[in-house]
């Protein structure tokens, strides 16, 4: 008789190698995240020339794209502004962003390695793996959503003493709302599915 926690799912070879290479992928990203927020805090931490990428909403700039270099009006959509330094607290929200985004990152992966594990030993469905993809999906939420917030809180304080606040800050955007709802949307749908095939799958071992 079958146990009632065995399971009806066998890995091909295939499917093993190809989560094999999700787990080494992930710990490559994991790493790249930190290093990548390392740098930039390191980058930034002197408090003096601080490049800052700001995304732009209905500017117009000038560019030497004419005629032997002549200016042309371009709609502005993102640049990178070096600002000589920043205000306290624009530094220390770029400090945050930085660290929410090697976090999040980190959280996230080191949740799907667990569920690729989890995968890996044959069970694919159960309450812990729904749970884990769950987690995973609101870390990535507050990810999307912290790092932009902060992120703005850094491109304000940069235009503030560029422009010696005349600058409109509402010229700038940095949260990106249709990728807030599809994240929603796809980490939603795969804890649905996580959570139906958890059902299916104990409905159907109780009846073994």
């Amino acid at each position: 008789m079958t146990s009632p926690r065995s399971t009806s799912h066998t890995l091909s070879r295939g499917d093993t190698a190809s989560f094999l290479f999700f787990i080494v992928a992930g710990i490559a990203i994991a790493g790249w995240a930190v290093v990548r927020s390392i740098a930039n805090i390191v980058a930034a931490a002197g408090n003096r020339d601080v490049a800052v990428p700001i995304e732009f909403l209905d500017t117009v700039a000038q560019a030497p794209i004419g005629p032997n270099g002549a200016p042309v009006p371009v709609q502005l959509t993102e640049a990178v502004v070096t600002a000589p330094s920043l205000p306290a607290a624009s530094l220390w929200a770029l400090f945050l962003a930085e660290g929410l985004f090697a976090a999040s990152v980190v959280a996230v992966v080191a949740l799907l390695l667990v569920l690729c594990a989890g995968i890996l030993r044959g069970r694919i469905f159960s309450r812990r793996h729904t749970t884990l993809v769950a987690v995973s999906g609101v870390v990535s939420l507050v990810g999307a959503t912290g790092v932009p917030f902060f992120h703005n809180m850094v491109a304000n304080g940069a235009l503030a003493w560029l422009s010696d606040r005349t600058y409109e800050r509402g010229l700038t955007q940095q949260i990106d709302l249709p990728v807030l709802i599809a994240i929603g949307f796809v980490a939603g749908l795969a804890g649905t599915v996580f959570a139906v095939g958890d059902r299916l799958q104990r409905d159907t071992e109780g009846l073994v």
